[in-house]
C-alpha cells in the first residue's frame, strides 16, 4: 500500500471557479465627457456669437414695429340681446293642436324655439347677403382702409374702388371679379360678426368689427332691427296661412264643437298678427345698445412687438448653436 501510494503524480490544488463580476461597467470618463452637455461651451459659443443674435434679433424688432404700425384700427361695438316673451296665438294654437289631431285634422305651427331659430337666421347666407344689398354696404365692407377721426368719414382704398366714377377698379383672380360677389360679401362680412349666446343666461352677445367705430355701431343697430323685422313678418305669414286653413276648416265641418275650436284657433291667430305688428323688439330685446366705441379693439400692437422680438432671438440663437456644431471641425482620435 505505501509504494501505490508514493508512485502516484501530485495533485495539483483546487481552484475555485470564475467568479462573474457584478456592478457597474467600468468608467470611462471621456465617454461621459463626450455625451454630457458642457454648459461653458455652450455659453462661451452664445459669446462668441452674440454680434447675429443682437443683429437678427434687433431685425426682427424693427420689422415688428413696422407691421404693427401698418395695421389699421378695428373697432368693436357690441349689443346685448335678451329673448323677448313669445306669448299669444302661438301658445295656443299648441295648446289646442292635440284635440284637433284627436278629430283628424293637422293645424299648422311650429314648437321650435324661436330663438334659436333667429340665431341661425341671423347668421345664415341669405340673410346676411339680403342684408348687405339692403343697407348697401358693398363698398364699406371690401373697400374701406380707415377711418378718420378728425373728420368722422370713411376712407375707401383707391385701388379697389374709385369713389369719383362708383366704379369697382380692383384686381382679381378668376373666378373673383373686379366687383366682389355675394359670397365673397357674406365670407367678409361673416368674418367681422360675432354672435356669443350664453346658454345659462338665455343672452345673446352681438357684435361687428369694423375699422370705422361709427359704421360697427350702425352695423350692429341695424342687425338688431333686421333680424326682428325677418322673423316678424315669419311669423305673421304663418299666421295668415293659419287662418285661411282654419277658415276652410269651419267651412268643411258640420260638428258645433270643432267649429267653435277653430274659431278660437282663429281668434288667437288674429291675436298673434296684431301683437307681431305691434310690437318693435319682435324676437330679441335689446338690453344694452350697440354705443361708437371710442377705444380701438385691435390690433395689439404691444403684442406683435414683443412676440417678434422673441421670435427672432429664438431664431438667432438656433442660427449660432446650428453653425457651431454643425460645421464645427471633428477632433482628432
Amino acid at each position: 500500500m505505501s509504494n501505490l501510494s508514493t508512485n502516484l503524480p501530485p495533485v495539483p490544488p483546487a481552484v475555485p471557479p470564475a467568479v462573474p463580476h457584478v456592478g457597474s461597467p467600468p468608467y470611462h470618463g471621456s465617454d461621459v465627457a463626450d455625451d454630457e452637455i458642457d454648459l461653458r461651451e455652450l455659453f462661451t459659443v452664445l459669446w462668441r456669437g452674440k454680434l447675429l443674435i443682437v443683429g437678427v434679433t434687433l431685425l426682427f424688432s424693427i420689422g415688428a414695429v413696422a407691421y404693427a404700425l401698418s395695421l389699421t384700427n378695428v373697432y368693436r361695438s357690441e349689443a346685448l340681446l335678451a329673448p323677448a316673451s313669445q306669448d299669444g296665438g302661438a301658445s295656443k294654437l299648441g295648446g289646442l293642436s292635440g284635440l284637433a289631431g284627436m278629430a283628424g285634422i293637422a293645424l299648422p305651427g311650429g314648437g321650435a324655439d324661436k330663438t334659436a331659430l333667429g340665431l341661425e337666421v341671423l347668421k345664415s347666407r341669405a340673410f346676411i347677403q339680403q342684408f348687405i344689398e339692403r343697407h348697401e354696404l358693398l363698398v364699406p365692407l371690401m373697400a374701406a382702409k380707415g377711418w378718420s377721426a378728425e373728420t368722422g368719414e370713411l376712407l375707401i382704398n383707391a385701388d379697389v374702388y374709385d369713389v369719383v366714377n362708383q366704379a369697382w377698379v380692383r384686381e382679381a383672380k378668376p373666378p373673383r371679379r373686379s366687383k366682389p360677389s355675394a359670397q365673397e360679401a357674406y365670407q367678409a362680412f361673416n368674418a367681422r360678426l360675432f354672435v356669443s349666446p350664453n346658454k345659462a343666461t338665455e343672452f345673446v352677445s352681438l357684435s361687428v368689427e369694423h375699422v370705422s367705430p361709427v359704421v360697427a355701431q350702425q352695423w350692429v343697430t341695424w342687425l338688431v332691427q333686421d333680424v326682428n323685422n325677418v322673423m316678424r313678418e315669419q311669423e305673421v305669414s304663418e299666421a295668415e296661412r293659419a287662418i285661411t286653413y282654419l277658415k276652410g276648416q269651419v267651412a268643411n265641418t258640420s260638428l258645433t264643437d270643432l267649429q267653435a275650436m277653430f274659431f278660437e284657433l282663429i281668434q288667437s291667430q288674429t291675436e298673434t298678427i296684431m301683437l307681431a305688428k305691434v310690437r318693435e323688439e319682435y324676437l330679441f330685446k335689446v338690453i344694452d345698445p350697440a354705443i361708437v366705441p371710442e377705444q380701438k379693439y385691435g390690433p395689439k400692437r404691444a403684442q406683435i412687438c414683443v412676440l417678434g422680438t422673441l421670435l427672432g432671438g429664438m431664431l438667432a440663437v438656433l442660427l449660432v448653436l446650428i453653425r457651431h456644431y454643425a460645421f464645427k471641425p471633428e477632433e482628432s482620435v
